[in-house]
């Protein structure tokens, strides 16, 4: 373990940069906090390549075990100042631990339509906090993936890695355009069904059929109507109230667990 101290210390920028999309970009690598997260990081073989820890943290065993697994992997392990670990992760009251881990990503070819019953799908999606929730809603419904169709947030993004609780290291991810998702899609079973308004079905009436990709798109403008019309099915749910929309990663959580309970 080496210890830094200074701000201006080239790691501490390094290890800052990684909250710019840019430099994401660049190295393929992204910033993680909280023991818990990273210990569902490591028990799903996710291992960070670099383990920050602020001095005077708590012991805890857990905690160990990252440190064994990062040093057995050859990672680095770091203690620096609670004011260092601020200006890492850009919170006030960062946890006591952060991570650097390598990007990954699912080939479309790699997803797996016999693994589950459901998969969701986000298209052009551009808040990061909604999509580190679906990811979430995946993992806690078994969904079999995400799939992110067009130009959506990053999802290795401090925001999104953060909202996800731990999902984006446990539920498949792909990255696609529409054209290459539809193509694939279309080589093989699975329902395309999308959150619409355009001559829908209750969402709680419709048929559905696995393997079922539930859609749903941007939080502003919704799914394209090129998109909708392609769809096996379009389901929306009832407003009770003056709002015309639910939030869209709510929106997923919802045809989800019906989706699920329907399919049994």
């Amino acid at each position: 373990m080496r210890r830094i101290t200074g701000l201006s210390n080239p790691t501490v920028k390094y290890l800052r940069s990684l909250r710019d999309k840019k430099h994401r970009r660049r190295e393929r690598r992204f910033l993680a906090e909280g023991l818990r997260l990273l210990t569902d990081a490591r028990e799903t073989g996710h291992c960070p390549e670099t383990l920050v820890m602020a001095e005077g943290r708590e012991a805890h065993p857990l905690l160990d075990a990252l440190v064994a697994d990062v040093e057995a992997a050859g990672g680095d392990v770091i203690e620096v100042s609670q004011e260092a670990l601020s200006k890492i992760t850009g919170k006030d009251n960062p946890q006591a631990v952060s991570g650097v881990f390598a990007e990954f990503d699912t080939p479309l070819s790699r997803i797996d339509r016999d693994a589950a019953p459901l998969f969701l799908v986000a298209q052009a999606m551009r808040d990061p906090g909604n999509l580190g929730t679906m990811l979430r809603t995946a993992d806690a419904v078994g969904a079999g993936g995400l799939v992110l169709v067009d130009d959506c947030a990053d999802p290795f993004s401090v925001e999104a890695v953060r909202a996800s609780m731990g999902a984006i290291f446990t539920v498949p991810l792909a990255q696609a355009r529409w054209d290459e998702f539809h193509a694939w899609l279309r080589e093989g079973p699975g329902q395309l069904v999308a959150a619409s308004l355009r001559e829908s079905h209750d969402y709680r009436a419709a048929a559905y059929a696995a393997p079922c990709f539930v859609m749903v798109g941007n939080e502003s403008r919704g799914l394209p109507e090129e998109y909708e019309m392609a769809c096996d099915l379009r389901v929306h749910m009832p407003m009770k109230g003056r709002a015309d929309s639910l939030n869209a990663a709510v929106a997923s959580a919802v045809l989800s667990y019906e989706v699920l309970a329907r399919l049994g």
